[in-house]
């Protein structure tokens, strides 16, 4: 998957560097709990949390538990603590769906492993109106993908390993408002490394991401992170 997606690049090698620079985007950063890996099969969204990205400043936006319409299995509520009754007298998705979009438009949507949660809340809003959420927030970022390129050294990239590397702490781990927080403490780090190796635009993250040489800045300065480099 390139990163972002359906973000077109203008940079040439005989002009001087242009793009979006990271910090006039806004990002929204978002995780699911579900009752299952399934978004094709079957399993549905039992909590959903957007926290807004810009310039470094970290909004929580919009945080709900989902009632699924199915039971929640046994190893899910081992994992998550979301268990049926907890959910009972939540909304449906269909419920929050409206509120939920007016947080996800037109900004660049973020999650570690996004193609899991884009998964889902395309399957979700697709019961609704189909086709309706690749219009609705047509570009993505993956943190996961994004760590393997730019924290390369680390053996693993998963959200544990990557919020150790940079010192950052997740007292709501499994659980929607915390990992999606994580997330986006790991966003602004992962992206304030890509801005001092000199990929300072989102455009010249995609050409990163996807294998190509991007343009970098005479003098790039590496960061060791939380646990050196």
């Amino acid at each position: 998957m390139a990163l972002p997606e359906r973000i077109p690049s203008d940079e040439s090698e005989d002009d001087a560097p242009k793009g979006t620079p990271h910090g006039s985007v806004e990002f929204i950063v978002v995780d699911l709990e579900t009752t299952g890996t399934g978004s094709r099969t079957g399993d549905r969204v039992t909590e959903v949390a957007a926290v807004r990205v810009q310039g470094g400043v970290i909004e929580p936006v919009f945080h709900s538990l989902v009632n699924p319409g199915q039971p929640i299995p046994y190893q899910i509520t081992s994992l998550t603590g979301i268990d049926d009754g907890m959910v009972r007298d939540a909304p449906s998705f269909a419920n929050i769906a409206g509120e939920l979009a007016t947080h996800l438009a037109r900004r660049v949507f973020v999650a570690h492993n996004a193609p899991f949660d884009w998964g889902f809340l395309d399957a979700e809003f697709g019961r609704i109106t189909p086709g309706v959420f690749s219009t609705l927030v047509p570009s993505r970022l993956c943190t996961v993908q994004l760590a393997r390129k730019l924290l390369s050294h680390l053996p693993r990239r998963n959200l544990d390993a990557v919020c150790w590397h940079y010192g950052i702490s997740n007292d709501g781990r499994h659980r929607a408002a915390g990992d999606a927080h994580a997330t986006a403490r790991v966003l602004v780090q992962l992206l304030a490394d890509a801005d001092r190796a000199g990929l300072w635009s989102l455009e010249s993250l995609a050409k990163h991401a996807s294998g190509r040489r991007p343009r970098r800045r005479a003098t790039p300065r590496w960061s060791e992170g939380a646990d050196g480099a």
